[in-house]
């Protein structure tokens, strides 16, 4: 009697802790659930603490409300041009009511793959192999677009489709490749003649301000140095009027300047002038009537006897010179003796 009253008790005891683990639930945050009373739908869970009535509820299992990120295998596509290229999209989603994503579709996941493969053939279809190579983002939109719109009545919102990698055959790629290096080559040559050019016009502007400014410095240095040669024979002009020389001085400062006829080694023959004569008299006259009672020796002037000097000497330091008479003027009559 008493084992029997112990397994009843056993019994109802196991009877309440299956009851109450089949009619309290939880439910974690961003998780859903769906609730069925005998087979038919009843409501959806949010997160916490649920109640549910045993053996008459069942809870389908939970759906993640969190934006999920599914990658699909490669996808051969051919393009306009009849090319094959292969195509990987990862897409990102998510479910955003419960009793849609478990009863409107079966495998809501399956159907986001199978959708995205075939609006991916219809896009690239219109498209050559450049154009898909060069139109990612236009290419995006346009999936998620008609993802966005297919999946909705599914309760899946598609935020983002992105196309993770496109690989066209090998030939191609080689040929691609083949002509990018070209492409790059006729770039590089370009960028080289248009360097030469530039420095070749640069180096000639350079040449022809410089050319330009020499001449101008020389041009201003002539100028210059006639500016001041004519300076100073305008100074020597202006002093030698205000000494107001005589013709003693004048004519000492002639002979000094014959030496300067001799110089060079290249001056054989140098010629005196007529007026050597008429300045060797007024030197000579100077001389003589500066001495009293002193014969003239003939150098400067007609000697003791009258006579005029025939030839006049070299200049000093022009060895090897021929010394020519004067070529022109009347001979001197002869001084009478003091």
């Amino acid at each position: 009697m008493d084992i029997a009253v112990a397994i009843v008790l056993l019994v109802l005891v196991a009877f309440v802790i299956i009851v109450l683990v089949r009619s309290v639930r939880i439910v974690p945050q961003a998780r859903a659930g769906v609730v069925e009373r005998l087979g038919k739908y009843q409501r959806t869970l949010n997160p916490g603490l649920t109640i549910l009535v045993p053996f008459v509820d069942r809870l389908l299992p939970l759906l993640d409300l969190r934006e999920q990120v599914v990658s699909f295998p490669p996808q051969p596509v051919i393009t306009e041009d009849n090319l094959v290229v292969s195509i990987d999209t990862v897409v990102y989603f998510q479910v955003t009511d419960a009793r849609a994503a478990t009863y409107e579709i079966a495998n809501y996941i399956q159907a986001v793959e199978q959708l995205t493969t075939t609006t991916l053939r219809n896009v690239v279809g219109g498209l050559n192999l450049e154009e898909a190579l060069t139109s990612r983002d236009q290419i995006n939109g346009q999936l998620r677009g008609v993802l966005d719109e297919a999946t909705g009545r599914w309760g899946i919102r598609v935020s983002r489709v992105e196309l993770k990698a496109i690989d066209p055959p090998h030939s191609i790629q080689d040929s691609m490749e083949k002509q990018m290096r070209a492409e790059r080559d006729r770039r590089a040559a370009i960028l080289t003649a248009e360097g030469t050019k530039q420095s070749a016009i640069l180096t000639a502007e350079g040449q022809r301000q410089s050319s330009i400014l020499k001449a101008e410095g020389d041009a201003k240095a002539a100028i210059l140095r006639a500016d001041g040669e004519a300076q100073a024979i305008q100074k020597v002009f202006d002093a030698i009027h205000k000494g107001n020389p005589d013709n003693k001085l004048l004519a000492y400062q002639y002979l000094q300047t014959l030496p300067k006829i001799a110089e060079g080694s290249s001056n054989k023959l140098w010629i005196i002038p007529s007026e050597v004569g008429e300045a060797l008299k007024g030197i000579g006259n100077a001389l003589g009537g500066a001495v009293s009672g002193q014969a003239s020796d003939g150098l400067f002037g007609p000697d003791s006897n009258g006579r005029e000097p025939a030839t006049a000497a070299p200049a000093a330091g022009a060895v090897g010179t021929e010394a020519v008479a004067p070529s022109a003027g009347p001979t001197p009559p002869a001084r009478p003796p003091s």
